[in-house]
């Protein structure tokens, strides 16, 4: 079963390797999206997968990498969309 959700990540999340963190994890589940810095220090990302790898993703994406410190993960349900490629970005 697919899955999508959009979340943002806050605290230290910015500047420590998260963004690549998570690309490295989507696209190892095959997971399709991106991940984004906001001017705000807050990392938002779109995911879109098989359930349980979203799932397996966003418990990885509350953690991160050794030097952040994810203080919270906003997670909302999005309608699931037919893709012509599943690719994950690092958008800037």
């Amino acid at each position: 079963m697919e899955k999508r959700v959009y979340a943002i990540a806050s605290g230290k999340v910015q500047g420590v390797g998260y963004r690549w963190f998570i690309y490295h994890h989507a696209e190892q589940m095959g997971i399709s999206g991106y991940v984004r810095n906001l001017p705000d220090g807050r990392v938002e990302m779109e995911l879109q997968g098989n359930a349980a790898m979203v799932e397996a993703l966003l418990e990885k994406a509350r953690i991160g990498p050794w030097a952040a410190h994810v203080s919270s993960l906003k997670v909302e349900p999005r309608p699931v969309q037919s893709l012509s490629q599943a690719r994950f970005e690092i958008r800037h």
